[in-house]
């Protein structure tokens, strides 16, 4: 492989079983307005799930991805495998490439070429693996919505990848 591609998608769930320190919900994701768990996953170029991470409580991809994902990549990176990512992981550390931002109070300027090329590249490259995660949810009708306590959906998960036979 020459890259492999790191994403994060909200299995959602009907049951909501903690509350934080501030009263919200435990389980909820305010980015998708609906109760579930963040899986995180890596794909291999063409799309096919090669890792699923455990879950976690409703929260953002990159915090979910700092628990359970980054380190994988990191040895990859030192081996000369990149990840690669979307904007949701910019700042990952080494390996992980994602696009560039256009700097805070510069909205009425445009990117230079060079890096609106460079953030198309990895868009197109990504699309692919954008794939994985379309795959488990649509493939496996049990991980669209979890009716089981939402500490259970990476296990569910992890199960439709050895049922798929790609799991590693």
């Amino acid at each position: 492989m020459a890259h492999v591609i790191l994403d994060g998608t909200l299995i959602e769930s009907d049951r909501v079983t903690g509350v934080r320190e501030n009263g919200n919900d435990l389980w909820i994701s305010q980015k998708h307005k609906a109760f579930g768990g963040n899986l995180q996953f890596l794909s291999a170029p063409d799309g096919t799930p090669l890792w699923v991470s455990d879950v976690e409580p409703g929260s953002p991809d990159f915090t979910a991805a700092r628990v359970h994902a980054l380190p994988a990549p990191y040895e990859a990176a030192a081996d000369g495998l990149p990840t690669l990512a979307d904007k949701g992981y910019i700042g990952g550390g080494i390996g992980i490439h994602g696009p560039v931002r256009r700097p805070k109070g510069c909205s009425g300027q445009a990117l230079h070429a060079d890096t609106r090329t460079t953030n198309n590249l990895i868009r197109d490259i990504r699309a692919l693996g954008e794939r994985a995660a379309a795959e488990l949810k649509q493939r496996w009708r049990t991980l669209q919505h979890v009716t089981l306590s939402p500490s259970r959906i990476g296990d569910i998960a992890r199960a439709a990848l050895v049922l798929n036979g790609t799991w590693k």
